[in-house]
């Protein structure tokens, strides 16, 4: 194996990489829950960005507050996961990556 080669490759690969935990860093999503009583917006490296709360969700019980807010955290999440997962996948395409 070329180690020339083999150093270019990774050199390149750390590029594409730094590149894509830049955007994801910029990049945000929101998490709805309650039919929009709480929405969660967050970055694609997870840091809160924006909390939204309706008045309405207010009059309810801790209990149902607390289960609505974590719900659209986790719905935020989940959109957060799936574009982690696309955008690492286009920057690290081809690259053989060691398991």
């Amino acid at each position: 194996m070329d180690m020339k080669l083999l150093m270019e490759q990774a050199k390149s690969l750390q590029s594409k990489v730094s590149s894509a935990q830049d955007m994801l860093g910029k990049t945000t999503v929101k998490g709805v829950a309650g039919n929009g009583l709480c929405i969660v917006e967050m970055s694609g490296k997870y840091d809160l960005v924006k909390l939204t709360l309706n008045p309405d969700l207010m009059k309810e019980d801790l209990d149902t507050v607390t289960a609505i807010v974590t719900a659209a955290f986790n719905d935020a999440k989940a959109k957060a996961d799936t574009l982690i997962d696309k955008v690492m996948g286009e920057a690290t395409a081809g690259m053989p990556i060691p398991a």
